[in-house]
Parts: C-alpha cells; sequence; structure tokens
C-alpha cells in the first residue's frame, strides 16, 4: 500500500493544480524536484506561455522518454460537478477531479515508476527521460513539437516513448495504441449572387450550388485503410447561409469539413480530390486548409512486445493494437523517435464532467511502466 500511496498522493498533488492549457500552475516544479532527487537532470523549456519539461537519466542510449501533458481542459458549469474539480476526491473507490484520467495519473505513475526502477538499478545502462508539456489540450505548438525540435537539433536521439493518454477501454490495458489518425479540416466559402427569392432568374443560389458536390463528397471511399488504419473518413461539421430572412437568397455558403485520414492517403492526396470535385461541379470558390496533425504508426515490434508482455504479468489481459481517436503529441514525438506508442488509464471520462478513475488501477499502471523498463533498459 505504500507504493499505491506514492502514485496516489502524486496524482492528487497534481490534479489540485488547476493547470488549464497553457498553464502548468507548479506540476512540473513538483515533478522536476522529484526527479532530480532521483538522479535526472531536469531542463525547463519555456516557450511563450507553455511551460515543458525534458528530465534525463543517463548519457547513452537506448533511450526511453515516457511522454505526457500537465494541462486540462476546463472544468466546464461547476455546478454540474458533484466535488470541486480542483480538489481531488475519493468516491466508491475512485478518484475525482480534472486531469484523473487525462493524464495527471499516467504522469504520477511515470515517475513513481522511475523512481522505483533508480531504486533497483542505481547503475542501469541506457537513458530513462520523460517529456512533459502544458500545450497538449490546446493549440499545441509551444509544447511537445517545439521539445522535438530542440532535441533533434542538439542530436539526442530517442528510441522508445510512452505516451500516457488514457487507452484503455474495459479493463486496464486491454487497449494500446500504435498510432493515431492524422487530421485535416477545410474551411469551404461557396460563392453565389445574392437575390430575392421569388426572381431566382437574378440569383445564384449558393446553397443549391454546392448541394450536388456535397453529396459526391459525402458518398466518396477515399481509400480502403490498412492493416492498422480504418478507411478514411470526410465529416462536415458546420454548414452556413442566409441573412436571416426567409425572401432573400443568400450570396455565399460556408463549409467546415474534416478528414481524419489514415497512412493509405496523404494530405495532398485528399487536397487534389475533394478541389476536383468541386471544379467538376463548377463551382467558384475559396478553401482555406488546416492540417491538425498527420498519422503516425509504430508497427509491432520491441516496444508494443514489452508494453504486451509487462501487462499481461501484471493484470493477465491480452492487449490489443490500435490505431482509434483523435490525435495526440504522440505525432510529434514519432518524427525523431521510431517507436511511439500510448498506454494509459481508462478513457471512459474524459474530458467529462466528474471526471475520475478506479483508485485500484494506479498501481498496476505504474507496475506495467516498471515492467516495461526493466525489459528494455540494460542492466548491469
Amino acid at each position: 500500500m505504500a507504493t499505491q500511496s506514492a502514485v496516489l498522493d502524486l496524482a492528487r498533488a497534481l490534479i489540485a493544480r488547476p493547470s488549464v492549457t497553457p498553464q502548468d500552475h507548479g506540476c512540473q516544479a513538483l515533478l522536476a524536484e522529484r526527479l532530480e532527487a532521483a538522479g535526472f537532470r531536469c531542463e525547463t523549456m519555456q516557450f511563450g506561455e507553455v511551460t515543458n519539461l525534458w528530465a534525463r537519466r543517463g548519457n547513452q542510449g537506448p533511450v526511453l522518454v515516457f511522454a505526457g501533458h500537465t494541462d486540462v481542459v476546463p472544468a466546464g458549469p461547476l455546478e454540474r460537478w458533484d466535488s470541486d474539480p480542483f480538489t481531488p476526491v475519493i468516491r466508491g473507490g475512485r478518484l475525482y477531479g480534472r486531469g484523473a484520467s487525462d493524464m495527471k495519473t499516467s504522469i504520477a505513475a511515470f515517475v513513481v515508476a522511475a523512481e522505483e526502477f533508480v531504486a533497483a538499478h542505481p547503475d542501469h545502462a541506457g537513458s530513462i527521460a520523460l517529456l512533459i508539456t502544458s500545450d497538449e489540450e490546446g493549440p499545441a505548438v509551444n509544447g511537445t513539437v517545439k521539445v522535438c525540435e530542440v532535441l533533434a537539433a542538439r542530436g539526442e536521439t530517442l528510441d522508445y516513448c510512452i505516451v500516457g493518454e488514457p487507452t484503455s477501454v474495459e479493463q486496464l490495458g486491454d487497449t494500446v495504441k500504435n498510432g493515431r489518425r492524422g487530421s485535416l479540416s477545410g474551411h469551404l466559402t461557396v460563392k453565389g449572387k445574392q437575390g430575392h427569392v421569388a426572381y431566382p432568374h437574378l440569383a445564384r443560389n449558393p446553397i443549391h450550388l454546392l448541394a450536388p458536390a456535397l453529396a459526391e463528397l459525402a458518398g466518396q471511399s477515399w481509400d480502403e485503410g490498412n492493416a492498422y488504419f480504418p478507411p478514411t473518413t470526410f465529416q462536415v461539421s458546420n454548414l452556413n447561409a442566409g441573412t436571416g430572412a426567409t425572401n432573400v437568397v443568400p450570396g455565399t455558403a460556408t463549409l467546415d469539413f474534416n478528414f481524419r485520414f489514415s497512412t493509405a492517403s496523404t494530405p495532398g492526396e485528399l487536397k487534389q480530390r475533394l478541389t476536383g470535385i468541386l471544379d467538376r461541379h463548377g463551382l467558384e470558390y475559396d478553401l482555406d486548409w488546416t492540417l491538425g496533425g498527420e498519422p503516425f504508426l509504430t508497427p509491432r515490434g520491441d516496444l508494443s512486445d514489452a508494453v504486451g508482455r509487462a501487462i499481461k504479468a501484471e493484470t493477465g489481459v491480452e492487449t490489443q493494437l490500435s490505431t482509434t481517436g483523435g490525435t495526440s503529441d504522440g505525432r510529434f514525438i514519432a518524427k525523431i523517435c521510431p517507436q511511439v506508442i500510448e498506454l494509459g488509464p481508462n478513457n471512459a471520462s474524459i474530458h467529462q464532467v466528474n471526471e475520475n478513475i478506479p483508485v485500484d488501477t494506479l498501481e498496476p499502471l505504474k507496475n506495467i511502466y516498471r515492467r516495461t523498463l526493466e525489459q528494455l533498459m540494460p542492466l548491469r
């Protein structure tokens, strides 16, 4: 119980800090103090309002990195919470608070796992590192991506990375993410001609002009996916037109849409196919693109196998590899690290009111991280 208390106590200390993006509110300073006591060299990298922590113990490879974020999404309406979101509370065997699942418990488990491993193997070969940011839930422009650029510029190479995103569905460890789909968004403005609805021959209704093209876009098969990814999807998130009057043909119609795409397609290919459909329908339009993140994939290998064995030994669960869900900072780390997976607690309540996690999963989660270290770090 003493070890479990170490994870629980640290998780509660982190949850108590209202670190809504991009604020860190002292979370990383608390982590650095503990890590320095365990022999880690800790470096704070500040970019704008975003605080990042790079902590490393060891000078040689292989390098195993634990990555995560101290920032959380806003709590939302406080009256809907059964307790203050930044006052960690245990009820019915569950730890409640913003960040309980996403992902302050993972960070607590990282740190305690590293402390235990170092205490047992103070002369280990290889390097253990932590990359922590306060800019994952927000724009993600001054966080992990910037740290990775700094590490690459000074020639630091990474071999393995475990991102502590909440990946478990029914049981701890039942799902591990070995990749994520990319996100490509577009803002489309279709141009028509405003006029009176009683004289449609003097106007051009952009909604009518867009409709056939939209039907074709919605019915497209963009790719078939592959062994790791489902097919790419296209979804409209907003459609807007009109002046508010019922007797006016609007002059423009705007459409927001998003592709969640696999490694079977590239952003360039998707852009080309979509604009080809718009052009074939003779539309006059403006189109702005935003690439939220490219897909990444880690095929089955040393890291996923080690994590799978650790999960099996600790929980008896046979884990499944998956690439479902949204984007994560794994997409940035994958550019400088050949093996990146995501493994964390249950994700049922993430971003919700009364976010929570079963207390009895904290110790096993920490043990899974420690067991993975024991497999991948060379021991003298």
